[in-house]
């Protein structure tokens, strides 16, 4: 079985990079549009979608802000890690079928208050920026070693 081991505070440095991957499908855009409420026909109606500036149907934003703090959650710091806060730059639209990158890098640790802030992108397969920014975690003081979890069926009726 698969296993999520975190980084503590105490194991952090200023420059650690990591990686998180994932390619965004159709059902990404679908299961986000029903769990966020944000049913834009920019992210829904193709025929809507080819009459704008994109041409095509385009994810959510936020959907890709979400892969960052999976990026978080799963590598770095890793389990334990709490959220504080994020700022995102979006770049570039992100499209079904895109392979998305996202690439982290801690750029400052508060010994004060075990936070860490890191710099955070989003890379296409193209090797382009779709979200910039930064992230302001808690990171975890406690090591920890998980089974990694099995993500649970979900089924859509339309």
């Amino acid at each position: 079985m698969e296993k999520l081991t975190n980084y503590t505070f105490d194991e952090i440095t200023v420059g650690q990079t990591a990686e998180y991957r994932k390619q965004i499908t159709e059902r990404d855009i679908v299961l986000f549009a029903d769990v966020s409420g944000d049913v834009n026909p920019l992210h829904l109606d193709a025929e809507f979608a080819a009459g704008t500036d994109f041409g095509e149907r385009i994810a959510h934003g936020m959907l890709t802000g979400a892969l960052i703090s999976a990026a978080l959650a799963l590598e770095l710091p890793g389990p334990g890690t709490v959220y504080l806060g994020q700022s995102l730059r979006f770049r570039r639209p992100v499209k079904i079928g895109d392979e998305i990158s996202v690439q982290l890098e801690v750029v400052e640790k508060r010994e004060d208050k075990g936070f860490i802030t890191l710099d955070c992108k989003a890379i296409n397969q193209d090797g382009k920026a779709v979200v910039t920014g930064t992230a302001e975690v808690m990171a975890p003081r406690e090591k920890l070693s998980l089974p990694k979890p099995v993500l649970p069926e979900v089924s859509l009726a339309g």
